[in-house]
């Protein structure tokens, strides 16, 4: 995903202070040159690499940092801090109008997923802040644009307003916003058309339905990929139209990140939103001081639990735990787990957000862990429903029988009855520990979670 170098670089340049009794000049020089070439690397604007280490180093010196017991935990808080500082220091809740309908124009240059986007927004609404949105296809440039916007429409229960691309988007914006008054929308979200760069032309329209409709949220979709050319792109829209929000696309990518880094620090224009995946539930609210702790390899346990409590089934997934620690644990438990698991995403992004363990994610192949996945789903659907709760009783003409039914080999099956019974044990062992009262409780977790975080301000807002 984006950041993923970035995070790399700065945890190396924090390994070379982490430990150490005492920090000196020529340590935090060194630190402070790693964590510049690691901003640089990432594409993050030269002059905001510049204020942010002086920024770095002054509290560093401020804080008596050189005399404290433990240098590094409170030069990594340092850092921690700058970050959520340069990323936008409050979380930005979305506008909404509290006695009358919303109005949500989203802009941006043509390929940067905007009009999908503007579904995903409209689906975040509707199931989190119990909106009753409805859509006004407003591209009449790019007839596909209104195709796939009445697709995701439909898709998610949002209904979509057109008059098709015959008439202009000033008057599909004027009539939509009638027929949803009519209908009693409390939310409107215009899909405006795109164009392969800026022009005169793109802007005029724009801003002649923003005069018309007085938008509570105008948002500028920039593609991550992009770089330091996301800033000229936000410059350019927020000088015309104000713009009061950014929405990051293409976020799980490839991207060294930096841009994204660098178009709040220079537009002052908040990330409302990032694209994680081309599902239309993958789309996260953008919390600064969680994309901090990210970066600095302290997981995101907060976005992992809300994601598990929107997409995961808890009665399932209780029901397998409970069969799991009374030892009637079965192939169909394992497949579930694994399938409300995945649910939650690829396994790289999943470790990144736990604490300590973003360092593993380059190691985790994605696509072969999906193929593994399948595999997996193969044999035991190809096995009786005997054999699916008791693997070990299985002889090879039975190995056989399933290996031809899911298209696997014997040696496969081997594996996967292997995996179970390691399973199983582990879960046992886990099962006494239990019940012999040596399971460390919530409140024990939670502190070594704390001391991992290594002094982290309390009392944050998360």
């Amino acid at each position: 995903m984006a950041f993923e170098s970035l995070s790399e670089r700065l945890n190396r340049a924090f390994k070379n202070i982490a430990g150490k009794g005492k920090l000196t000049e020529k340590n935090m020089e060194d630190m402070l040159k790693e964590v510049r070439m690691a901003l640089l690397e990432a594409d993050v604007n030269y002059k905001i690499v510049k204020n942010f280490l002086e920024n770095v180093k002054q509290k560093a010196i401020g804080q008596n940092v050189y005399t404290s017991l433990n240098p590094g935990q409170m030069v990594v808080k340092i850092v921690h801090d700058e970050l959520v500082v340069l990323l936008g220091e409050n979380d930005s809740q979305l506008n909404t109008n509290p006695v009358g309908m919303t109005k949500i124009m989203l802009v941006g240059l043509q390929g940067t997923g905007k009009t999908t986007s503007i579904a995903k927004i409209a689906n975040l609404c509707k199931n989190k802040l119990n909106k009753n949105p409805m859509l006004i296809a407003a591209d009449v440039i790019r007839p596909a644009a209104i195709e796939q916007l009445q697709t995701l429409g439909q898709s998610i229960g949002v209904e979509v307003f057109t008059l098709g691309s015959d008439h202009s988007a000033v008057e599909a914006v004027e009539k939509g916003m009638i027929y949803a008054q009519e209908k009693g929308y409390d939310m409107v979200l215009i899909d405006t058309a795109g164009r392969l760069h800026i022009d005169e032309e793109l802007m005029n329209e724009l801003v002649v339905i923003k005069d018309k409709v007085h938008p509570e949220e105008i948002l500028l979709t920039v593609d991550a990929m992009t770089g330091q050319d996301i800033i000229h792109v936000a410059q350019t829209f927020h000088e015309q139209l104000q713009v009061t929000g950014l929405v990051v696309t293409k976020f799980d990518g490839d991207s060294r990140g930096g841009g994204v880094l660098s178009v709040r620090a220079i537009t002052n224009v908040p990330v409302k939103f990032v694209g994680q995946g081309e599902k239309i539930e993958d789309l996260d609210i953008f919390y600064p001081e969680r994309m901090a702790d990210r970066l600095l390899g302290m997981g995101d346990i907060m976005t992992l639990i809300e994601q598990a409590e929107q997409k995961m089934d808890y009665e399932k997934s209780k029901r397998a735990a409970d069969r799991m620690m009374n030892g009637t644990f079965t192939l169909d438990d394992m497949l579930e787990q694994l399938e409300q698991v995945s649910k939650l995403g690829s396994i790289s992004k999943l470790l990144g957000m736990i604490p300590g363990m973003s360092q593993f994610t380059s190691q985790i192949n994605d696509e072969d862990a999906e193929k593994n996945m399948k595999v997996t789903k193969a044999i035991i659907s190809s096995m009786t429903m005997k054999e699916r709760e008791n693997p070990s009783m299985m002889r090879n003409s039975h190995k056989n029988r399933v290996a031809k039914g899911s298209g696997t080999s014997v040696q496969e099956i081997n594996k996967l009855i292997n995996q179970f019974e390691k399973m199983k044990k582990m879960m046992k062992q886990m099962s006494a520990i239990q019940k012999s009262g040596r399971m460390p409780n919530m409140n024990q977790m939670m502190q070594q979670q704390n001391q991992m975080r290594g002094f982290m301000p309390k009392g944050r807002k998360r």
